[in-house]
């Protein structure tokens, strides 16, 4: 059932962390996966390293933030393979109190987690709902339901993610189109790699997880794969966490004597 083979997927943020891992495991998956990114290269490292597992792999450029750029290339990619499985997983933060925050990184942050995976999701629908089938999943946070301070803007535009994969499912899914968010808890990747460096902020979101550690950019590729398949096939509109129990444990308290 979890079985991607004769499936076209777009990986978007394949060139590092969480997507990289993502490509790779729906290429080991039998899915054709083409490798998206800013940064070509990376991409293309990616591509190449899935090329030689054995998978069917191919890599361009995108900016999700280029909303005719996103439309140009789901529709040319749409025309050459056809689109089945669409994962957007870019996202910036930039760490601030609200009343230190300028406009030009309030800007920074909505364009890319809010317009871009708003650009994936409309250039991917539209793609989707003409062929009568297809799978969308975007990548929020458990930063959409639980706060921290100074991640005001970040929280923001995850919980927004959420929000408009609930949206698109609504309205993708009378024409067969399903829409999924994961999110996920700490992971080490490279958004999180300033604050992996600091021992104890490292220790202390290591302490959330009811494993007491971080997770791996790997260990997302189960719920995409899923989210991708057809075991899936009756899920849209869901949010899967991947958070290592930190959202079931978050305020706990262990009693004196236990």
């Amino acid at each position: 059932m979890f079985d991607l083979t004769g499936k076209t997927a777009l990986v978007i943020g394949a060139g590092s962390g969480i997507g990289e891992a993502v490509a790779l495991g729906c290429a080991n998956q039998g899915a054709r996966v083409i490798c998206l990114d800013v940064n070509e290269a990376a991409a293309r490292r990616v591509a190449a390293k899935g090329t030689a597992g054995g998978g069917d792999c191919a890599a361009g450029v995108l900016d999700i933030c280029d909303g005719p750029a996103v439309e140009r290339v789901f529709a040319d990619l749409d025309a050459k393979h056809g689109v089945d499985v669409a994962i957007c997983t870019p996202a910036i933060n930039v760490r601030k109190p609200i009343l230190e925050y300028s406009d030009e990184e309030l800007s920074r942050v909505l364009d890319v987690n809010i317009k871009g995976n708003f650009n994936v999701l409309r250039a991917a629908g539209r793609v989707m709902t003409a062929r009568k089938k297809g799978s969308i999943i975007l990548f929020s946070s458990i930063r959409a339901v639980t706060i921290e301070p100074g991640q005001a803007v970040y929280a923001a535009t995850k919980a927004g993610v959420i929000q408009l994969a609930k949206t698109a499912a609504a309205e993708f899914g009378p024409h067969g189109v399903r829409v999924n968010a994961i999110a996920p808890g700490v992971i080490e990747t490279p958004l999180t790699a300033p604050i992996k460096a600091n021992q104890a902020w490292y220790d202390a979101y290591a302490a959330k997880s009811v494993f007491n550690r971080w997770g791996r950019p790997e260990e997302l590729v189960g719920a995409a794969v899923f989210l991708a398949s057809d075991a899936a096939s009756f899920v849209t509109g869901s949010t899967v966490f991947v958070d290592g129990g930190w959202l079931a444990a978050d305020g706990r308290f262990t009693p004196p004597g236990m």
